[in-house]
């Protein structure tokens, strides 16, 4: 009998009174509901705690894109709580930016939807936090489908970049790596180094150490700017790996400084005719811009196990043959020796006495005279700077200048010599003396400086002095370095102040005709080893000859130095060259003995 053919009760009540089956069908529907229901929060909190305990960040949007979850990782990454988010717009709490350009990003979530597809972040993606930080985050986004399949939302899963397996490998190639050239950085090559001693101990072969360093960089990075300096960098970077094999390594030391490590070598001759490979390659000019620059370089080179056991030993012992090539006339290799230490500490000892000499005003000059050939009058005069040092004595030019270019001294000493010259002209003027021009020599790294025209202004006005009794000599090897605007402007602006423009030991440096007919010269100076030769053949006075008239045909004077006997005055005399300066006519003088020389007005040379 089933329930509904029940007869009613005549005792039960009537109206609203419900059956006591009734009942119990409306108790079991509401204890079903509770089990479904905490069946559903117990399913809510398992995904909850599931989505809370992975190591990514979990957001999720409704169509409209709005917010409906945040896990933990989540909010620790946006730095916004579940509560706060809840309902935002996404663009609010996960602000997206590329990295590169700053601008915004593309909504992840709403291209997901759009293209019902999961949709990678963009490359170099960065949350902006809720504090305004930044935060580099990779990942993708998806669509979220209904049982039907349709489109309910989208899901953003996204970590910090950082901890990622690609950016751990692209953080320890950036650590290990020069970001300018690409080369190995120290880190890496302290690493190959010391692998190549192991494996060079075992198999009883040869490790070499070439150490290089850039002459003239910093002028060059100084004047055109850091932009030129670093392309250039990537160049000679990119050369000097094409001089190597794949099993060696270039790297980047730091600056303008580049080591190259040969792991497997079999003789001294094997890294010498590497170093003089890398020579050759560096030196071709470099095409940067609108620039065509020309630089040099000096090489040291250590060898294992002959000259160190041990990776500092190595590094140590090539930078010091290194120096040693630079203070020995640059552009060339030197092969370390053990007596390059002690002379190293006697140049650090030079140094340090030599900035204390500037400290003092403890460096004089001397002045050696010109004479012109024809009247045999002095016609100008050279100022050679000298350094008298309390513990050393008389120490020559030829001991210090080179300290001073490779320790960055130079410019210091120009500018005190500049003073100086420009300072004693004046005063023997006031005392009455008829003056000559002085000429005063300017290194490379001086004539790249774009300040120079205005301090040499300076100085003349502060001194007083007329500006054609200034001459400024530079040798043909620092003009070939001047491949570019900035030096021929600064070359000008000096000649329109009313100053002489000399160029120095003419013959002996590869200056072509069309670079020279750019510099503003007045004066050419020969070379005194062509002067010395100039008897032993036709054919070399041949050259002085054709010299001579090279430089008269341009208008220039010519001055020919190095000038020690009568025969060769007279032959030079016999060519119609200008002026001549050497021992014959007059050694370097003291300031005191050249005042005396200047009052005589007499002519100079043997006979006088």
């Amino acid at each position: 009998m089933e329930p509904e053919d029940v007869l009613p009760n005549a005792n039960e009540p009537k109206g609203d009174a419900q059956a006591p089956d009734d009942v119990f069908l409306q108790k079991l529907k509401e204890i079903r509901l509770t089990e479904v229901e905490a069946a559903l929060q117990a399913s809510q909190e398992w995904a909850q705690a599931t989505l809370n305990s992975i190591g990514d960040a979990v957001v999720t949007t409704d169509l409209a894109c709005r917010i409906t979850y945040l896990n933990s990782v989540a909010e620790k990454l946006t730095g916004w709580s579940r509560t706060d988010a809840m309902g935002r717009p996404l663009t609010e709490v996960l602000i997206l930016v590329n990295g590169q350009t700053q601008q915004t990003a593309v909504n992840p979530a709403l291209r997901a939807m759009e293209e019902n597809r999961t949709v990678g972040l963009a490359i170099d993606s960065v949350l902006i936090r809720k504090d305004g930080s930044p935060l580099e985050i990779e990942d993708s986004a998806a669509p979220i489908h209904d049982r039907d399949g349709v489109i309910r939302g989208a899901v953003i899963v996204f970590h910090d970049a950082c901890q990622s397996p690609i950016q751990s490998s692209k953080l320890a190639y950036q650590a290990q790596h020069d970001a300018l050239t690409g080369l190995p950085n120290r880190i890496l090559l302290a690493e190959r180094l010391s692998r190549a001693i192991g494996l060079a101990k075992r198999h009883q072969h040869k490790v070499a150490l070439i150490y290089l360093d850039l002459d003239d960089f910093k002028p060059i990075n100084d004047s055109l700017g850091h932009s030129v300096g670093d392309s250039l960098l990537q160049a000679v970077a990119s050369r000097l790996s094409e001089c190597v094999r794949d099993t060696d390594t270039v790297c980047r030391q730091g600056g303008d400084e580049f080591v190259v490590l040969l792991s497997e070598i079999e003789k001294p001759q094997d890294a010498a005719g590497i170093a003089e490979k890398i020579l050759t390659a560096l030196a071709t000019p470099y095409q940067i811009d609108t620039h065509e620059l020309r630089i040099t370089t000096s090489i040291g080179i250590s060898l294992y196990p002959d000259h160190g056991i041990n990776a500092p030993m190595l590094l140590n012992n090539a930078d010091t043959a290194m120096y040693h090539a630079k203070e020995n006339g640059c552009n060339h290799y030197q092969l370390f020796r053990t007596d390059m230490v002690t002379q190293r500490e006697q140049r650090h000892h030079i140094e340090f006495q030599l900035r204390q000499a500037l400290k003092d005003n403890a460096l004089f000059l001397n002045f050696q005279p010109r004479i012109d050939i024809a009247t045999g009058l002095m016609c100008s005069a050279e100022a050679l700077v000298r350094w008298r040092n309390p513990l050393l004595g008389l120490v020559q030019p030829s001991a210090f200048l080179p300290v001073a270019e490779a320790r960055g001294l130079i410019g210091p000493i120009g500018h005190w010599v500049l003073v100086e010259v420009c300072r004693q002209l004046q005063a023997w003027r006031e005392e009455g003396m008829a003056i000559v021009p002085i000429a005063v020599n300017m290194s490379a790294m001086e004539l790249r400086d774009k300040s120079l025209p205005a301090r040499i202004a300076h100085i003349l006005s502060k001194t007083g002095l007329d500006a054609h009794f200034l001459e400024l000599e530079m040798t043909e090897s620092s003009l070939v370095y001047h491949e570019d605007d900035v030096s021929i402007a600064t070359l000008a602006a000096l000649s329109r102040l009313g100053i002489r423009i000399a160029i120095d030991d003419f013959g002996t440096g590869t200056t072509s005709l069309k670079r020279l007919k750019c510099v503003p010269l007045d004066t050419l100076n020969i070379a005194p080893c062509f002067v010395h030769d100039m008897l032993d053949s036709q054919e070399n006075a041949g050259f002085i000859e054709a010299l001579i008239h090279f430089g008269q045909n341009l208008s220039l004077r010519v001055i020919a130095k190095g000038v020690e006997t009568q025969a060769q005055l007279d032959r030079l005399a016999m060519l119609g060259c200008d002026g001549a300066q050497g021992f014959l006519l007059g050694k370097p003088l003291s300031a005191q003995d050249f005042t005396t020389l200047l009052g005589s007005g007499k002519p100079l040379g043997p006979h006088s």
